[in-house]
């Protein structure tokens, strides 16, 4: 009887190539890019059931009640949620969940570490995958999963199997090398020569047996590792690594810390079905292009067009595409993105040069999201700005005031409980409330079903750092 796995959903990357709706605020694992549901999302429900313990979380401060949410959403509940201090690859995050899988579940415990941006859509074909490679892994190997490839691909890496090794076998195969990202020519030789797979960075193995190749090949690590898990502090049920010792740890993958210098893997084949969307033209493969080779998402018209992809991201803002062949066009409500489809993979080139100019939309999405919901910026001028936030229900924001502006607050949804200095009452839809400068207030929603209210704030100076925070429920700053 295998034992039960533990998932382990690294969940801390940018997604800069899937610009502009994956953002470093927002990143493209949380996005509904497939479906309803997030890739996160998706990941979760795909690796949990019969055979699969709760999920242990490794993600980034920024993104911690997002993933606590959305996992609500899917009616989720992780056994841990590790929050980096900064990102520093994979290495120090697999390690982070290893040791402390070790000690809430021992040493033997069974880890699946998987990336939370991938789309896989024959879940029951993938864990029978796990299954299968769950023996080699109890008897000490370290098992990584190869995609059988499909094309002569130049954005993955690959895994050459040994001689012998039997490319589409449903068990674990031997493992001659890891190959690095090749060119076009190399690219074509391997698909053709039929003993490689993509290597998808997925692995599972036991704690025991990750920690022990830590030791060999990656001790440093082992060391800066250990003590910022043994100096974590307990957060609102979240488990923050300490920093320091934790910036210490080398900013490096598990490829090359741990895989490419150890003698006792083994390859999972796997071949039905794979992506880790990794631009826009795998968005559009994966989306099902009609007869017409185009994907338009609802609110996108193409006419006369060819093996393109229309998208708007916006409730009410139509995208129309004439005459195109082989372009990419998402249209969000700030920033619009147009592109051949060929070039899909030079999108983080925009991104550095929106940066280069301060250009806020490349970082910041347009909702911004918060432990207590999100809010949008509807209109900003010169010393006013009207914004839509929407609270969930039960949830609170911070006891605060401002030096340099007032507000306006309309509830156009459910009930507000407001808090003005020593008043506290409660608003209803299509009522209002004054907030002058300098008064200590606070909203809450004291209700079953969302709160939405619109804001004016007026006054010299708008941004979102002007706030003191007396009492916050979510422990910032």
């Amino acid at each position: 009887m295998t034992s039960t796995i533990t998932p382990i959903l690294l969940c801390g990357g940018s997604g800069t190539r899937l610009w502009p709706l994956s953002r470093k605020s927002y990143p493209k694992q949380f996005a509904r890019l497939m479906g309803e549901e997030s890739l996160f999302q998706a990941s979760a429900r795909r690796l949990s059931g019969e055979g699969f313990a709760a999920p242990v979380i490794l993600t980034g401060e920024p993104f911690r009640f997002i993933v606590t949410e959305q996992l609500a959403q899917v009616e989720q509940a992780p056994a841990g949620i590790l929050i980096e201090p900064e990102g520093r690859n994979t290495a120090p995050a697999v390690l982070a969940a290893a040791l402390w899988l070790a000690q809430h579940e021992g040493e033997k415990a069974l880890m699946l570490v998987a990336p939370s941006d991938h789309v896989i859509p024959d879940t029951e074909a993938f864990r029978a995958a796990v299954q299968a490679a769950s023996k080699r892994a109890e008897a000490g190997d370290l098992v990584t999963f190869g995609i059988a490839p499909t094309r002569a691909e130049t954005g993955y890496g690959y895994l050459e199997l040994a001689a012998g090794a039997d490319a589409g076998a449903d068990a674990p195969q031997a493992l001659a090398r890891f190959v690095e990202k090749p060119d076009a020519a190399r690219a074509a030789e391997m698909l053709a020569a039929g003993n490689y797979l993509w290597n998808a960075g997925i692995f599972l193995f036991t704690a025991e047996t990750i920690i022990a190749a830590y030791r060999q090949h990656a001790p440093a690590l082992i060391e800066a590792v250990g003590k910022a898990l043994s100096g974590a502090q307990r957060d609102l049920g979240f488990t923050r690594l300490e920093a320091e010792d934790w910036m210490r740890a080398e900013d490096i993958s598990i490829d090359y810390a741990i895989m490419e210098k150890a003698d006792n893997l083994a390859v999972m084949p796997f071949g039905a079905g794979w992506s880790d969307l990794g631009g826009w033209d795998a968005v559009w493969l994966e989306s099902g292009p009609d007869e017409a080779g185009n994907v338009c998402s609802e609110q996108a018209t193409a006419i006369d067009c060819r093996d393109t992809l229309l998208r708007s991201e916006s409730d009410g803002l139509e995208l129309v595409g004439i005459g195109l062949s082989d372009v990419i066009a998402v249209a969000m409500p700030d920033a619009v993105l147009v592109a051949h489809k060929s070039e899909a993979q030079r999108v983080k080139e925009a991104v550095a040069a929106l940066k280069t100019k301060s250009a806020r939309q490349a970082v910041e999405f347009p909702k911004d999201h918060r432990p207590w919901g999100w809010f949008e910026s509807l209109v900003l001028a010169d010393r006013f700005q009207v914004k839509r936030i929407h609270v969930l229900p039960g949830a609170s924001l911070s006891l605060q005031s401002h030096h340099h502006r007032s507000e306006h607050w309309i509830v156009v949804e459910g009930t507000a409980k407001i808090t003005i200095d020593d008043e506290v009452k409660l608003v209803t839809e299509n009522e209002s409330v004054y907030i002058p400068v300098g008064a200590i207030h606070r909203m809450e929603n004291p209700g079953k079903v969302p709160m939405v209210l619109i804001e004016v704030q007026t006054g010299a100076y708008l941004g979102e750092d002007d706030i003191i925070r007396y009492e916050d429920l979510y422990a910032r700053s």
